[in-house]
C-alpha cells in the first residue's frame, strides 16, 4: 500500500505493582519521568508522549518530585504529556460499572488538574472488557477508544478500526492493537543501519490490518522509559519508505485524523474472546478469589450505603463528608489496577490490596456512623452528659428506592458494665442489668415481637468528638423481627420494651425447620446427605436436586490460567455430614452442615429462609488445607440446552456454554469459567435458578445445564512457561504461596426459583439481589437520647428500571440519582420526593451536559425516558 501515513506514538505502559511491589516500580518511574520531562523541553520535535491513559502515574511521581509540578501541568496542558482519562488502568471485569464510573471521575478530577485530560478511552492491558464500554466512554465524552485483548483472531475481526456500540447503542470509534500488543514498536531503532531489518516486522501486520491510510505505531512497551531520539526515527522511516508519511503524533490527533474518511467494522458486545489472536488470560477471575470477594464487598459498601448515606445527611444539613469519601474512593480504586485485583501479581502487592481495603472500609463505617449521627440528631458529645435520659434506639435505613418491610435482622447490644481504662483513682464501675427478653417498640406505638437469634457476651466502644472512649461489657444480641414498610431511601426508628408476658403469636408466614428441611410458604429446601440442598418451589411445583454441590479438582495452571492436571478427577464430601440447627423460626430458619472433602478442605454450609421470602441465603466457609487445586459449587439446573444470563456492568449478558477443541486454539486453550456481577441465571418457562451473589465472581455454564461457582482456586506461581493450556510464561516467575488461598475464606451465596418472565422483566432479578444482600439495615444507638428521624423518601418507578447510585454531586450541592433500563424497549421513569425539590437536571455519568427537567406535583416528581439500556444520570438540588 502506498500513500499511508504511519503515526508515531510514543508512550510507556506502567503496571503500578506487579511482579515488584509499588513502591520498588515508583522508584523506577521516577527516574523515568525525570529523563522524560528533561527530553520533552530539550527537544520541540518530540512532540508528545502518551502517560498510560492513568494519572495515577503523576501523583506517584509528584510524591517524589513535588518541584516538577509546574513541568508537568505546562506538559500536559499544552499536549505534549497525555494523561488520563482513568486514574488507575482496571480491570474491567471484576469492578462494577459504578466501580469504573468513580475511577474516571476521579481520573477526569486529576486530569483537569494538571491540565488536560486525553479524551480516548485507553485499555491497553485489560483482561477483556464489558460489554458497557462504549457506554461508559461516550457518558464521559469519550468518542474514541483502544483496547488489546479480547478481540481478534475470528471471522470479520481481521482490520484494526471499529465501531464499537454498547447496549444503548451509543458507539465509540475503536482501535484495536496487533497481536503484538502496545510494544509492537519499542524496538525500533534510530540507527539507520538496523532500522529496515527492524521496520519490516512491524510495518507488515499493521499495514495488513489497516482499515484507511492513517496507521498508529506505539513506540514503547512495560516500564520502558521514552525512547532515545523518536524525531530521528521519524526522519529515517521517511527515508527508508518515502511512499509514505511519517509523523510523531498525539493519540488523539490519529484518532481525528483516521475519522475522515474511515469506515470502521461494525462490532458490539462484550470482548472476552480473543484465544487465537493474543492470551486473553481469562483464568484470572478465579484467581484470589477471597481478596476479589473482600473488594465486591467494600465497593458494595461505598456505593450502597455510604455514599447514600453521607448525601442525605448532607442534604439534611449535617457535615459533607465528600473529603471522606474521596479518600476512600481513590483508596479503592488504587485496588482496580488490573494486575493487583485481577491476582496476577506478587503477594507483596496482595498483601498492599489487603491493607487499601483494610483503609477503606474504616473511612466507610466512619462516614455511615456520621451520616446517620446527622440524619437523626445525634450528638455522642450530648449523650455523655445526659447518660441518664439515654433511649436506645434502633435506626432502621432501607437503601432501596422502593419502599420495603418484612423480616429483617439487626443487632443490638445491652450494658453489662463499665470496662475503665487507665488507673481506677477511686472510680466505681457502672453495672447494668444485661439481657432481659425484649421487644421493639416503633414510633407509632406498635410492640414488635423478636425472635432471638444469637447472644453472646461481648464489649462495645462508643466514641465522642470531646470524651475518652467509653468502653463496657455487653450483651451481644441478634434478632430477627417484621420491620414496618420503610420508603425508599427512608428511615424509621424502634425503641426496647419489655417482652409480652407468654410471648407474641405465630406470624400466618412463618419459617420452620421440619428435620434437615427449612419450610416457608414459597419454598421448601433440604440438606441432603450429600452436603448439597434440594429445593421444592411450591408456588410453580418445580423441583431441583443438587444445588450447591462442593467438589475439588486439582489446579496445575498459574494466577493467570487455569490448567487441569493429567488425569485429574473431582473428589466431592468424604463420610458422613454433620448437620445442626441454628435457628427454629418463626421469623429465620437456618440449619447448618459440616463436612470435609479429601480430609483437606472443611466445608461449613449455613442454609437460611426467612418466613417472607423466596430466596435461600447461603453462607459458606472453606478451610483450605491444600495446593494447587480448585474448590467450586456446582448447582443442577436441569435447563440443558438453555444460555445463562450474567450480570454485568450497567446490564446483562447472555451467554452459551463453552465447548470447544484445545487443538483449535495452540495459543491460548479457553475457559469455560466467565465473569459476573450480582448472579447468574437461567430460565425456560415456569422453571429456573437463580444464584445471587454480593459482587463479582467467576461461573461455568455447561451444556447440560450445571451451574458452578468458583470459591477458590489454589495456585502457587504468578507465571508458569510449561502449561499445555498455555505455553509460554504470561508474566515473570515469581513464587505466590498466598495465592495458594490457605485458611478461612467465607462466601456469601443465595439461591432462587425464577421463571422466564421474570428473567425478562429486567429489575426482577436486581430486585432479589437487594432483598438477599442490601435488606433493612440497623444501626443500633445504645446512647440515644430524644433521636429525631429525618423524613426521607425517595423511590424510583418505571417497568425495568434499576437503581445505580445516589451521591453527592462532585461540584456544589446536588445530589446524584442513578439508575439504568435493564431491558430492550423504551421506558418511562419517575422519581418520586416525599419533599419536593427545587430543581432537576439529566447529565452524563460525568455530571456535565446538563438539560432542565421539568418538576411536577410541587417537585416531588421528576419525569424522564430511558432509552433501551440507556444509563440515566439526573441531579437533583
Amino acid at each position: 500500500m502506498t500513500g499511508l501515513i504511519f503515526h508515531l506514538i510514543p508512550h510507556t505502559h506502567w503496571d503500578r505493582e506487579w511482579y515488584l511491589p509499588r513502591a520498588a516500580l515508583q522508584a523506577r518511574l521516577v527516574a523515568v519521568m525525570d529523563d522524560l520531562i528533561e527530553r520533552l523541553q530539550a527537544d520541540p520535535g518530540y512532540r508528545s508522549f502518551l502517560l498510560d491513559g492513568q494519572t495515577v502515574l503523576v501523583e506517584d511521581y509528584l510524591r517524589a518530585r513535588p518541584d516538577r509540578e509546574g513541568h508537568v501541568r505546562a506538559l500536559v496542558k499544552t499536549g505534549r504529556m497525555q494523561v488520563g482519562p482513568w486514574c488507575v488502568l482496571p480491570d474491567e471485569q471484576i469492578p462494577s460499572g459504578e466501580g469504573l464510573v468513580r475511577n474516571l471521575l476521579l481520573g477526569a478530577a486529576d486530569a483537569d488538574r494538571f491540565g488536560g485530560r486525553l479524551d480516548v478511552l485507553y485499555s491497553p492491558d485489560a483482561f477483556g472488557h464489558p460489554p458497557a464500554w462504549p457506554t461508559l466512554a461516550r457518558e464521559f465524552g469519550i468518542r474514541y477508544g483502544v483496547v488489546w485483548r479480547g478481540l481478534g483472531g475470528e471471522a470479520r475481526q481481521e482490520r484494526d478500526l471499529y465501531r464499537w456500540r454498547g447496549l444503548d447503542e451509543q458507539e465509540v470509534v475503536l482501535w484495536h492493537l496487533p497481536p503484538a500488543g502496545y510494544e509492537i514498536g519499542a524496538a525500533l531503532p534510530a540507527d539507520p543501519d538496523r532500522l529496515f531489518a527492524a521496520w519490516a516486522p512491524v510495518r507488515a501486520p499493521l499495514v495488513q490490518r489497516a482499515s484507511g491510510k492513517h496507521i498508529p505505531v506505539f513506540i514503547g512497551a512495560d516500564h520502558h522509559a521514552a525512547h532515545p531520539d523518536v524525531p530521528r526515527l521519524r526522519d529515517l522511516l521517511a527515508e527508508l519508505d518515502p511512499q509514505s508519511a511519517f509523523r510523531v503524533s498525539r493519540l488523539d490527533e490519529f484518532f481525528q485524523a483516521a475519522a475522515d474518511g474511515a469506515k470502521p467494522a461494525p462490532l458490539a458486545g462484550e470482548l472476552r474472546w480473543s484465544y487465537r489472536y493474543a492470551w486473553t488470560l481469562q483464568g484470572v477471575h478465579g484467581t484470589r478469589a477471597p481478596l476479589k470477594r473482600r473488594y465486591s464487598a467494600a465497593e458494595v459498601a461505598l456505593v450502597r450505603l455510604v455514599e447514600p448515606l453521607a448525601a442525605l445527611a448532607r442534604r439534611a444539613g449535617g457535615r459533607d463528608r465528600r473529603p471522606l469519601l474521596e479518600l476512600a474512593w481513590r483508596a479503592l480504586v488504587r485496588c482496580q489496577f488490573h494486575d493487583a485485583i485481577a491476582g496476577c501479581a506478587s503477594d507483596d502487592v496482595a498483601r498492599a490490596v489487603e491493607s487499601r481495603l483494610t483503609s477503606v472500609e474504616a473511612l466507610a463505617q466512619e462516614v455511615a456512623r456520621g451520616s446517620v449521627h446527622d440524619l437523626v440528631h445525634h450528638d455522642p458529645d450530648a449523650a455523655r452528659s445526659r447518660t441518664a435520659s439515654a433511649s436506645p434506639t434502633l435506626v432502621l435505613w432501607n437503601p432501596a428506592a422502593r419502599p420495603r418491610r418484612g423480616v429483617m435482622i439487626a443487632d443490638v447490644t445491652l450494658f453489662r458494665r463499665d470496662v475503665l481504662a487507665g488507673p481506677s483513682t477511686g472510680r466505681v464501675p457502672r453495672e447494668g442489668p444485661g439481657y432481659r427478653p425484649f421487644a421493639l417498640a416503633t414510633s407509632d406505638g406498635r410492640t414488635v415481637p423478636v425472635q432471638v437469634l444469637d447472644r453472646r457476651i461481648g464489649t462495645e466502644r462508643l466514641d465522642a468528638a470531646s470524651h475518652y472512649p467509653d468502653q463496657d461489657e455487653v450483651d451481644e444480641v441478634r434478632i430477627a423481627f417484621r420491620a414496618p414498610s420503610v420508603p425508599g431511601l427512608g428511615l424509621a426508628s424502634a425503641g426496647l420494651t419489655a417482652a409480652a408476658a407468654g410471648g407474641a403469636r405465630p406470624p400466618t408466614e412463618s419459617a420452620l425447620v421440619k428435620g434437615r428441611s427449612l419450610i416457608n410458604h414459597w419454598i421448601e429446601v433440604a440438606l441432603e446427605p450429600t452436603g448439597a440442598l434440594t429445593l421444592h418451589d411450591r408456588r410453580s411445583g418445580q423441583r431441583f436436586a443438587e444445588l450447591l454441590r462442593i467438589e475439588d479438582g486439582g489446579d496445575a495452571g498459574d494466577t493467570y490460567t487455569y490448567c487441569p492436571p493429567a488425569g485429574d478427577r473431582l473428589v466431592r464430601a468424604l463420610g458422613p455430614i454433620k448437620v445442626r440447627r441454628l435457628a427454629a423460626g418463626p421469623l429465620v430458619a437456618a440449619l447448618e452442615a459440616r463436612f470435609e472433602i479429601r480430609r483437606r478442605v472443611g466445608i461449613r454450609l449455613v442454609a437460611i429462609l426467612y418466613a417472607d421470602s423466596p430466596i435461600v441465603r447461603c453462607i459458606l466457609e472453606v478451610d483450605n488445607r491444600a495446593a494447587w487445586h480448585r474448590v467450586r459449587a456446582r448447582l443442577t439446573t436441569g435447563l440443558a440446552g438453555a444460555a445463562a444470563v450474567a450480570g454485568t456492568a450497567f446490564g446483562v449478558v447472555a451467554r452459551p456454554p463453552v465447548a470447544v477443541a484445545a487443538a483449535d486454539y495452540p495459543l491460548e486453550t479457553p475457559v469455560r469459567t466467565a465473569p459476573a456481577h450480582g448472579f447468574v441465571a437461567a430460565a425456560d418457562g415456569a422453571r429456573g435458578l437463580a444464584v445471587f451473589a454480593p459482587g463479582f465472581f467467576e461461573y461455568e455454564w455447561t451444556r447440560r445445564g450445571d451451574l458452578l461457582v468458583t470459591l477458590l482456586r489454589a495456585v502457587g506461581e504468578m507465571s508458569r512457561g510449561d502449561l499445555p493450556t498455555r505455553p509460554g510464561h504470561a508474566g515473570w516467575p515469581v513464587s505466590t504461596p498466598l495465592a495458594q488461598c490457605p485458611g478461612r475464606s467465607r462466601v456469601e451465596l443465595a439461591v432462587a426459583p425464577i421463571s422466564q418472565a421474570e428473567l425478562d422483566r429486567g429489575d426482577a432479578l436486581p430486585s432479589l439481589w437487594e432483598d438477599a444482600f442490601l435488606p433493612l439495615r440497623g444501626f443500633w444507638l445504645r446512647d440515644a437520647v430524644e433521636p429525631v428521624v429525618t423524613p426521607v423518601d425517595i423511590a424510583l418507578e418505571g417497568s425495568g428500571l434499576v437503581f445505580s447510585a445516589m451521591k453527592p454531586a462532585q461540584q456544589g450541592s446536588p445530589l446524584v440519582l442513578r439508575c439504568y433500563n435493564a431491558t430492550d424497549r423504551k421506558t418511562a421513569g419517575a422519581w418520586r420526593f416525599g419533599e419536593g425539590v427545587k430543581s432537576a437536571h439529566r447529565v452524563r455519568a460525568d455530571e456535565r451536559e446538563s438539560v432542565a427537567l421539568v418538576l411536577e406535583g410541587r417537585g416531588k416528581t421528576v419525569r424522564f425516558v430511558a432509552e433501551p439500556h440507556e444509563v440515566v444520570t439526573i441531579l437533583v438540588t
